[in-house]
C-alpha cells in the first residue's frame, strides 16, 4: 500500500478534480481495491501454477508419467496428498475469494470514478452502474473480469486432479485480456502494441509474484522436495523476469516518446522507479539460481545448507516486499496520465483510423511488402521465447551426446521468421486496409509459416530434450504426453477431422460474423490468428510431420485428402473472384483509399490469391507424402530383402511349394476326371 499512496501523492492522482469529483472514498478506494485485486488474481495465478505444473499432487513417488491411460485391475489405495499441494490449493480458494470481491469493489468504483458520482446504493446509481457494465466497454471489462473470478474461484474449491486444475488456471490467464483492453492501452497511439505488451507485461507479473506468494505459503510443507521446486520455479520466474522487463520498456517507450518526460515527468520518473524494483528482484533471482539452489540440491556441509537456506528465504520474503511496492507503483501508473495526451481528436479522425485505428498506409507497391512494418509483440516475443527454448533443447541433446536434425532446425528458425513477418509485416500493415493483403496474410498462416514449423518436430525436440519427472508432478514433458494422448487430441489430429477443419474454416470463418470481427476487433484478429496457425499446423502435421500423433492415416488416404483440400481452395478462390458483393462491405467498402482498385475488384484479387497461395503449399505436402510413400516402400523391401537372407529365402520355398501342391492336385484330379470319362 505504501507504493500506492507514494504513487498517487507523487502524481497528483488522487487530487481533488476540478470538473466532477467521485469524493475522497473513490479516489483512495479504487487504488487500493485495485492493488488488492492485482495482487489476488496473481497470487491465484500463482498458487495453480505451482498446483499443475511444480509441485507433485501425491505424497509418494510416482513413475514417469507416459500420458497413456491404465485399466487397473484392482481398486487402487487412496494415496494422500502432499501437505505443500494441499496448503497451496487452500491458498489459491482464499485468493480467489479476495479476488472476486475485490473486482466487485473496482467494477462499482470504477463507475463512480468514470461518472464523477460517489458511491451510493440509490435506485438511479444503481440503474446508470447495470448501463455501465452492459454497454460501456470499460464496464463490460470489469464485468467480466468479475464473471471470471467467481468462475475462478468455484472450480478450486470443487477440483482435485491436475488436469481439472488447468481449466481454472487457464480463465485466470484469459481474465488479463480484458485487463489489458482498457486504460492507457485503449488511447496509445500504437493501440495494438500498447494493448499486446500489456497483456504481457502483467501475466509475467502475476506468474512472478504470484509465485513468489505461492512459494513462501508452502515453504513450511515442501519437506524433501524444496530443491526440486526452487529449481522449477527460477525457471519460470527468469521466464517471468525477461517478460516483464522487454514489455515495459515497450509499454514505456509507447507512451513516452522523448527523454525528457522519461526524467522530468512524474509519470517517467514513477517508471524508472518501477524500473529500479525490476532489476534488483532479477539480482536476487540471479543469486538463488546461482548460489542458493545449487547449495540445496545436496553434495555441501550441512552447515552451509543451513546458512543457505536462512538466506534463501531472507531473499524470497526481501524479494515480496520489493514486488507489493512495484505492484502498487503500477497501479499509480494506471491512475497517471502519460506526459503527453494520447487522446485522439474525432473529428480529425479518416475513415481508415475509425476502422482500424492507423492512419491509411501508403499505396502498396512492391517494395512495400518487406518495408512496412507495425510490430505485434505479442507474436514477436513467441517467436524470440520459442527461439530460446528450441536452441536449449538442442544443447541438452548435444550435451548429453545426441543429435538433432540441422534441416529440422533451420525449417523450425524459418517458420517463426515467417509468423513475425505475417503477423508485423507487410501483410498485416496492409492486411487491415486491403482484402487481397488480408488474404496474402491469412493463406501464410494457414499453409506457409505452419509449414516450416511442422518440420521442425518441435515436439519430438521437447520429448527427448526434456528429463521425465519422478514425483508425480507434471512438467512441460508430461503435459506434452497427456495431451498427445487425449481424447481431444485424437479428436482434432485425426486426418479426416483435421482436413476437413482445414478447408470447412475458410467457409465458416468468411460467410458468418467471425470476418467481421476479426478485422474490426483487436482479439478477434488475435484469435483469427491463433486458429488459423494452428489449423494448419494440425493438418501438415497429419500428414507430413514427424511428431507423434495419435493415429497415422495411411499414405494413399493422405493424398486422397491433399487433393480435396486443393479443390477446396480452387472452389473457395473461384467463388470469391465471381461474386458481385462484398464481403464484410461497411469495412472494406468505406475505408476511403485514394490508391488501388476498388473493394469489389481487390475481393476478386483476394480471390485469386486464395487459389493460388494455397495451392502450392499444398501440393509441396503433396510431393512430401509421395517421397515419405516411397520411402516407407523402399524400406520394407529392404526388411523383406534381410528376413530372406536370414532364413535363405524359406518364405518363398514355401510360398513355390504352395503353388507346386496346388498344380500337383490340379494334375491329380484332371486324372480322375479322365479316366471317369474313359470308363463311362
Amino acid at each position: 500500500m505504501a507504493g500506492v499512496v507514494g504513487a498517487l501523492l507523487w502524481t497528483g492522482a488522487a487530487a481533488v478534480q476540478k470538473l466532477s469529483d467521485a469524493g475522497a472514498m473513490t479516489r483512495w478506494g479504487l487504488p487500493v481495491a485495485t492493488t488488492i485485486h492485482n495482487l489476488a488474481l496473481a497470487t491465484v495465478v500463482g498458487a495453480l501454477v505451482f498446483a499443475v505444473v511444480i509441485l507433485p499432487k501425491d505424497a509418494r513417488a510416482h513413475r514417469p508419467h507416459t500420458g497413456e491411460r491404465k485399466v487397473d485391475v484392482a481398486p487402487r489405495a487412496v494415496v494422500p496428498e502432499h501437505p505443500a499441494f494441499t496448503r497451496v490449493l487452500a491458498l489459491a480458494a482464499v485468493a480467489g475469494c479476495v479476488w472476486t470481491i475485490s473486482a466487485i469493489a473496482v467494477l462499482v468504483m470504477t463507475y463512480s470514478s468514470v461518472s464523477g458520482l460517489p458511491v451510493s446504493g440509490t435506485q438511479d446509481y444503481t440503474d446508470q452502474l447495470v448501463f455501465f457494465m452492459s454497454d460501456l466497454p470499460v464496464g463490460q471489462a470489469w464485468l467480466i473480469v468479475t464473471i471470471c473470478a467467481a468462475v475462478v474461484t468455484t472450480l478450486v474449491f470443487g477440483l482435485r486432479s491436475i488436469s481439472g486444475l488447468a481449466v481454472p488456471l487457464v480463465l485466470a490467464l484469459l481474465s488479463f485480456v480484458p485487463q489489458a483492453l482498457i486504460g492507457h492501452s485503449a488511447s496509445a497511439a500504437d493501440h495494438i502494441g500498447a494493448v499486446n505488451s500489456l497483456f504481457l507485461h502483467i501475466t509475467s507479473v502475476s506468474l512472478w509474484v504470484g509465485g513468489i506468494i505461492a512459494l513462501v505459503v508452502v515453504s513450511g510443507k515442501l519437506g524433501s522436495i524444496t530443491a526440486p521446486t526452487l529449481r522449477r520455479f527460477s525457471a519460470l520466474a527468469i521466464f517471468a523476469f525477461f517478460g516483464v522487463s522487454a514489455s515495459g520498456v515497450i509499454n514505456a517507450a509507447i507512451r513516452i516518446t522523448n527523454w525528457h518526460d522519461l526524467f522530468y515527468s512524474t509519470y517517467g520518473q514513477l517508471i524508472l522507479a518501477k524500473s529500479a524494483a525490476t532489476l534488483l528482484l532479477g539480482v536476487i533471482g540471479y543469486m538463488h539460481r546461482s548460489w542458493i539452489i545449487p547449495r540445496l540440491s545436496g553434495g555441501t556441509k550441512a552447515s552451509t545448507s543451513n546458512r543457505a537456506r536462512r538466506l534463501l528465504w531472507q531473499l524470497v520474503f526481501g524479494e515480496l516486499l520489493i514486488m507489493g511496492i512495484t505492484s502498487g507503483l503500477a497501479v499509480g501508473l494506471s491512475r497517471s496520465a502519460p506526459p503527453q495526451s494520447q487522446e485522439l481528436v474525432q473529428a480529425a479522425l479518416t475513415p481508415a483510423e475509425i476502422l482500424t485505428g492507423y492512419a491509411l498506409p501508403p499505396e502498396l507497391t512492391f517494395p512495400r511488402w518487406f518495408t512496412e512494418w507495425r510490430m505485434d509483440w505479442l507474436w514477436v516475443f513467441f517467436a524470440v521465447t520459442a527461439s530460446a527454448v528450441y536452441i536449449l533443447g538442442i544443447y541438452k541433446l548435444r550435451r548429453r551426446g545426441d543429435k538433432w536434425s540441422a534441416l529440422r532446425s533451420i525449417s523450425w528458425f524459418a517458420g517463426l521468421v515467417t509468423l513475425v513477418y505475417i503477423t508485423s509485416g507487410g501483410t498485416a500493415v496492409y492486411g487491415q486496409v486491403l482484402f487481397s493483403a488480408h488474404m496474402m496474410e491469412h493463406m501464410a498462416l494457414m499453409v506457409i509459416a505452419p509449414l516450416f514449423l511442422a518440420i521442425g518436430s518441435p515436439v519430438s525436440l521437447a520429448l527427448q530434450a526434456l528429463t521425465p519427472r519422478r514425483d508425480g508432478s507434471r512438467g512441460v514433458r508430461e503435459w506434452i504426453l497427456v495431451l498427445v494422448h487425449s481424447k481431444f487430441s485424437q479428436l482434432i489430429t485425426h486426418p479426416l477431422f483435421a482436413a476437413a477443419n482445414f478447408a470447412g474454416s475458410l467457409i465458416l470463418f468468411y460467410y458468418s460474423p467471425a470476418f467481421d470481427l476479426a478485422m474490426r476487433y483487436h482479439v478477434g484478429h488475435e484469435l483469427m490468428i491463433i486458429h488459423f496457425s494452428l489449423t494448419g499446423y494440425i493438418f501438415i502435421q497429419s500428414m507430413i510431420g514427424a511428431d507423434p500423433l495419435p493415429f497415422r492415416a495411411p499414405y494413399p488416404l493422405r493424398l486422397l485428402l491433399l487433393l480435396a483440400t486443393m479443390a477446396f481452395h480452387a472452389f473457395f478462390g473461384v467463388s470469391l473472384m465471381m461474386a458481385t458483393t462484398l464481403l464484410s462491405g461497411d469495412y472494406f467498402g468505406n475505408m476511403g483509399r485514394a490508391w488501388g482498385g476498388s473493394a469489389l475488384v481487390d475481393q476478386q484479387t483476394a480471390g485469386g490469391i486464395a487459389w493460388g497461395v494455397g495451392e502450392i503449399p499444398t501440393l509441396a505436402i503433396a510431393l512430401g507424402v509421395a517421397y515419405m510413400w516411397s520411402r516407407q516402400d523402399a524400406r520394407e523391401t529392404k526388411r523383406t530383402d534381410r528376413a530372406a537372407d536370414r532364413n535363405k529365402d524359406a518364405d518363398l520355398d514355401a510360398y513355390n511349394d504352395m503353388f507346386a501342391q496346388l498344380a500337383s492336385r490340379d494334375v491329380s484330379v484332371g486324372t480322375n476326371r479322365t479316366h471317369t470319362n474313359q470308363s463311362r
